[in-house]
């Protein structure tokens, strides 16, 4: 009898649940945590090397949950305003408001929730500069890429690329009150990142792209001009993530980790430039997933460098 009853209460709150974990569900999907992940990869290692040494953990941790909040805000604006060409695309046909997980109003709230109120738990705990911050990126992901240079320019995943550096920028703030050079040479590594990282996606789903109308690089031009931007783009990543060497400056343990990794990125972009101009594009994801790992290991020597700090000969 009392298994019994335990099964009836089981059975008549089961439903309720799976309904609410998958509501939570969608509207984690609807943050896109990968893009998150990578943001925030950034953040830590980034208030790291602006403290010269570890912050305090309240801001460090106070920091994450705000760039979270207004990184998943900035993506459910993307997703809201996107929905159509969603529904078109193969790779975002199962987001949750193509499959009707999420009602448009709902994404819609959600995105007005995270991104106020990332900006007021800035402004409140933090500082009002990383605040404003916070409250351009989300503007600029929000209306600037998404609403007008995403569907209007083949430069779009250049400029739009700004939002995505501006972890950098409100995590210095968020650590030192102010923004300096340094601040602003991160910014330019994960900006003129960007590019080689997203187009090698778009080499490999262009007839999505196509599908949408979306007028990215390997949809308007051949894969050779698209190939030598990646070349181009990849060279001055790597060229600035050294010139922090100098500007900051940073010690033996980044110089060698962000040299030895910018050589193989650098490398496999060659590679795939090779490949592509002989009509072969299936190394389009070994760049994209690599371009991943890349700032990954940069950004984590820019965390460790201050910690272990070993000067770099003839700098000092």
């Amino acid at each position: 009898m009392a298994i019994d009853a335990v099964g009836d209460v089981i059975r008549s709150t089961s439903p309720r649940g799976s309904v609410i974990g998958r509501k939570a569900r969608a509207y984690l999907a609807l943050s896109k945590p990968r893009i998150i992940e990578l943001l925030l990869v950034a953040t830590v290692p980034t208030m790291v090397v602006a403290a010269g040494g570890w912050p305090p953990l309240w801001l460090v941790v106070t920091t994450v949950v705000g760039g979270f909040c207004s990184a998943a805000g900035a993506n459910a604006f993307n997703c809201y305003h996107d929905r159509d060409i969603d529904r078109v695309m193969l790779r975002t046909k199962d987001r949750p408001l193509v499959t009707g997980e999420l009602s448009a109003r709902e994404a819609l709230v959600f995105a007005w929730v995270m991104s106020v109120g990332s900006v007021v738990l800035f402004g409140m705990a933090i500082n009002w500069l990383a605040a404003g911050l916070t409250a351009f990126a989300v503007f600029f992901y929000a209306v600037v890429y998404t609403r007008w240079l995403k569907r209007r320019t083949v430069q779009n995943i250049v400029w739009g690329g700004v939002a995505g550096c501006m972890p950098v920028l409100i995590a210095w703030a968020a650590t030192t009150g102010e923004l300096s050079w340094s601040a602003l040479c991160l910014f330019g590594v994960i900006f003129l990142w960007t590019p080689p990282h997203y187009w090698p996606l778009a080499l490999k789903y262009r007839s999505d792209y196509e599908r949408a109308s979306v007028p990215m690089l390997p949809v308007l031009h051949g894969q050779h001009t698209v190939g030598v931007q990646i070349i181009l783009y990849a060279w001055a990543t790597v060229f600035c993530s050294l010139l922090l060497i100098v500007v900051q400056p940073m010690g033996l343990i980044y110089a060698v980790s962000s040299a030895g990794i910018g050589a193989w990125f650098i490398a496999e972009c060659h590679r795939l430039f090779a490949e592509s101009a002989r009509g072969n594009t299936r190394r389009a994801m070994k760049v994209f997933h690599g371009s991943i790992v890349y700032l990954s290991v940069v950004f984590i020597a820019v965390a460790i460098d201050p910690l272990l700090y070993i000067p770099v000969p003839l700098l000092g």
